[in-house]
């Protein structure tokens, strides 16, 4: 009896020290959370007073115009070089053997232009420089044979610039001698091979021996009138390889009216490095460059503006 009061009395103690059962707090039905961070969902509608003003970056240069893919290109041109001859004197670039042409087959590809002039009329230095060679055309340095250009004269420009003057009948220079711009430095001639008396003038770049380190003058001659420029043509395949062409290049007025009409045949194939056609001393304007290739006729419509280069590229097939 003894043992089973003190087993009762254990029991009671155990069951007096365990801790009481603590009731869970639950959160009413109206309580309202507040995150820290509200993050929108991605398909909440944008109201529709919403205003948003975008901020636009402006990037340091302007992107260049890619010819390849504009209609054309109008940039500053290469005109660093003032014409050899002065006016009241012929100035203008002879449009019967412009420069890469054979004068329709009957010639050689032209390495330069022909400015006509009377005998004697005085020849004047393109740019500042120094007189490389001065003197007549003895050991074929410069050409492809000896005394092919008679009388001549080389001067050296900054950046690897040549200019050279052939056919003359007088030289005022010596080799070595500095010039500037304008300064009188000869007289039209017709030395070495020249048929009638005229001057003719080269731009050349890099290696000034090199007979094909040419460039057409028309590109790099000041524009005889302030309200002329120049325009560059590439007629290429899909390949972008030259092709040869015949070029019809039309002026038109604001009414459409035709002012006037060039004929330009495209260089010599040997000749054609960054263009293979070009005319400088354009009137500023509207013009329709045009031509038939391989029996399918394209055009181009391109504005030429005074004192710039328009560079255009045409695609034929």
């Amino acid at each position: 009896m003894r043992q089973f009061f003190f087993f009762l009395l254990f029991i009671f103690l155990l069951v007096s020290c365990a801790p009481a059962p603590v009731a869970p707090t639950l959160q009413p039905a109206t309580a309202t959370l507040t995150p820290t961070n509200t993050i929108e969902p991605k398909d909440t509608p944008v109201p529709a007073t919403a205003t948003f003003t975008p901020t636009f970056i402006p990037t340091e240069t302007p992107i260049p115009c890619n010819p390849r893919v504009a209609d054309y290109c109008i940039m500053d041109g290469h005109f660093i070089f003032q014409r050899p001859i002065h006016p009241p004197a012929n100035d203008s670039v002879d449009i019967t053997y412009r420069y890469a042409s054979t004068a329709n087959g009957t010639r050689d590809p032209h390495h330069g232009v022909e400015i006509g002039a009377g005998y004697g009329t005085p020849v004047h230095a393109a740019g500042d420089g120094v007189i490389l060679f001065a003197g007549p055309d003895e050991e074929a340095v410069y050409g492809p044979w000896k005394n092919f250009y008679g009388n001549m004269i080389v001067i050296s420009h900054a950046d690897e610039f040549f200019t050279l003057y052939a056919h003359l009948s007088k030289i005022d220079v010596q080799q070595g001698e500095a010039i500037t711009m304008g300064q009188k430095v000869g007289e039209v001639g017709q030395s070495g091979a020249a048929t009638g008396s005229h001057l003719h003038f080269e731009v050349r770049r890099g290696d000034v021996e090199d007979y094909f380190s040419t460039m057409n003058p028309e590109l790099w001659l000041t524009p005889r009138q302030d309200a002329s420029g120049a325009l560059m043509i590439s007629v290429v395949d899909e390949a972008l390889q030259f092709q040869r062409a015949t070029l019809t290049i039309e002026q038109y007025s604001d009414s459409n009216e035709l002012i006037s009409a060039y004929y330009l045949n495209t260089y010599d194939k040997s000749m054609a490095v960054e263009e293979n056609a070009a005319l400088g001393d354009l009137p500023a304007g509207r013009f329709r460059i045009s031509l038939i290739q391989n029996c399918y006729f394209y055009e181009r419509w391109v504005e030429v503006e005074s004192r710039r280069l328009t560079k255009v590229i045409l695609v034929v097939k």
